[in-house]
């Protein structure tokens, strides 16, 4: 006959869990970067885009590709979106004495809002798997007239 095994249950050597631990980010927490502004086009035609990266995709967004988000976002999942950085309206006003909207300043300024925005949304564990989020991170066009849904892992 067989020796009978008995089953280790001792418990694992884990190091104990301190507060950066217990509320830092989760271990499946997209690191997503907004950065290079680029301002296009002139007179009425200009608008600015950002780059937004992860680790394995770059693409081009405008802040109304931000707004779009936010509204699929809103409309079709369960969770509670957070604030854009505002539209600056006051900025856009003629006959002003400076760049208004593309001001140095406050394009960067808005550059950190829409980064905070992006992450706030991608370490949301429900909005993780919204079709909308895994187009606006990784589609080089966005295709306003998808189907929206979940994406199957």
């Amino acid at each position: 006959m067989s020796e009978a095994t008995v089953a280790d249950t001792r418990r694992l050597n884990s190091k104990p869990q301190d507060l950066t631990d217990a509320y830092g980010p989760p271990s499946n927490f997209l690191e997503i970067d907004v950065y290079d502004p680029q301002t296009i086009g002139v007179g009425r035609n200009r608008f600015t885009t950002y780059e937004v990266r992860m680790k394995e995709s770059c693409v081009r967004r405008r802040y109304s590709d931000f707004e779009w988000l936010k509204n699929e976002l809103e409309r079709d999942s369960k969770i509670v979106v957070p604030p854009l950085p505002g539209k600056a309206l006051k900025r856009q006003l003629p006959f002003r004495g400076d760049e208004g909207i593309f001001e140095e300043s406050f394009i960067e300024e808005r550059r950190a809002g829409l980064e905070q925005f992006i992450n706030r949304i991608a370490g949301h564990p429900l909005a993780q798997n919204e079709r909308c989020l895994h187009m606006f991170l990784q589609d080089e066009s966005i295709d306003r007239n998808y189907i929206p849904g979940k994406v199957r892992q």
